[in-house]
């Protein structure tokens, strides 16, 4: 049976201000265009469809058009909230349009319960496994978890998927997952999913599954022979630059217990992007920079003084830059110029609790304990929209 993986469309996001839609819609054509052409029997969706839990009409429409035509394709689709999506509204009308082959998977409670799919070149069943983002504090206690952590959720929800799958001798099985797991690479266009402090669960969570089609992280990468990220198909920070964004065509054995094998699909390029750094007058006069003059560019000048209407002067060359930083040459280290690197890779918490050292001092154990609090009721909210 075969497979094509992706995840983390995140419709309705903007880069920097630039409108990714014409570029989403174009991933859309591809992405049905390759199901026709290779013949893929499931698409797997593994989360962020959507970019926030309301989502513009236009990235709707685009979803709506998406689903349309990949349900006339002939294959079945799965697909699984993430972490921006609202798990109520993406999943609403589920049972109403299983139906036409569509399998919107949103709740923790269907995690135990398959999509069954018939392989047509007659080898064993396929059971699909859906497991959605689950927010620690709101699953915690269907899953029958007394710790609060993402790696007792979902080891709670695989233990659901083992048990079925235990019933199911000779089915090959395929688990949909949105979740940060350990030995995965970040970005910075991730948003930050931890719960006191730890955000990973293990990757021996998906032990005893043919397939874990990962979703989160945005960079296309594999954690082992069985379990692999898709990645974004567009970039989504600059971070991105050396991502080969990518869908993952998956072909399972004809039984269980077998590695499937995987071939990566670039996804189309909307405008490559990159980081350069130089003199105002380097940049706009030396033959080097001509290879990133249609890029998306995140520029950093050096000169010692800063010059005079540099997003004006550097646009008459480069059309696309969208990112201007200053690093003058020689200065010395100005926490205010170097903010972006301060703040990569922190979590809320840290920031605030940074924040409130910045401003009168280190808060002690009961004002972190409050801030955590209010971070968490914020999550909690948006988790239950």
């Amino acid at each position: 049976m075969r497979l094509l993986h992706t995840s983390d469309w995140h419709l309705g996001r903007s880069f920097h201000r630039e409108d990714l839609l014409g570029a989403q819609a174009r991933f859309v054509d591809t992405l049905v265009q390759t199901v026709r052409d290779e013949r893929v029997d499931v698409v797997l969706v593994s989360g962020d469809v959507y970019d926030r839990a309301l989502p513009p009409v236009d990235a709707v429409d685009l979803c709506d058009e998406a689903l349309r035509r990949l349900a006339g394709s002939g294959a079945r689709v799965v697909l699984i909230s993430g972490n921006h999506d609202s798990a109520r509204r993406l999943g609403f009308g589920a049972d109403l349009i299983d139906s036409a082959g569509i399998h919107l998977r949103t709740s923790v409670a269907t995690a135990g319960r398959p999509v069954l799919v018939d392989d047509p070149a007659g080898g064993s069943v396929v059971a699909v496994y859906a497991v959605p983002y689950l927010e620690p504090d709101v699953v915690k206690d269907e899953l029958g978890c007394d710790e609060r952590s993402h790696a007792a959720v979902l080891t709670a929800a695989m233990r659901r998927v083992r048990a079925d799958l235990a019933t199911r001798a000779g089915t090959r099985s395929v688990v949909l997952a949105h979740a940060f797991v350990t030995g995965g690479a970040v970005s910075d266009s991730e948003r930050d999913i931890s719960v006191g402090g730890v955000a990973s669960a293990p990757l021996a969570a998906f032990d005893g599954v043919d397939y874990a089609a990962l979703g989160h992280l945005h960079g296309q990468q594999r954690l082992s022979d069985r379990v692999r990220y898709s990645g974004s198909p567009v970039p989504f920070s600059f971070s991105e630059e050396h991502h080969t964004k990518a869908m993952l065509l998956v072909d399972l054995a004809d039984r269980p217990g077998i590695a499937p094998h995987v071939d990566v699909l670039p996804a189309p390029v909307h405008r490559r992007l990159a980081r350069v750094s130089g003199r105002l007058e380097d940049l706009l006069s030396a033959d080097r920079w001509a290879s990133v003059e249609d890029h998306f560019l995140q520029v950093t000048l050096t000169d010692p003084v800063r010059p005079r209407e540099p997003m004006e002067r550097l646009r008459r060359r480069f059309a696309h830059v969208l990112v201007l930083e200053f690093a003058p040459e020689g200065a010395a280290a100005d926490p205010l110029s170097s903010y972006a690197d301060r703040v990569r890779g922190r979590n809320d918490v840290e920031l605030a609790l940074d924040f409130l050292e910045h401003v009168r001092s280190p808060a002690d154990d009961t004002e972190r304990g409050l801030v955590c609090e209010a971070f968490e009721a914020v999550r909690l909210a948006a988790a239950s929209r």
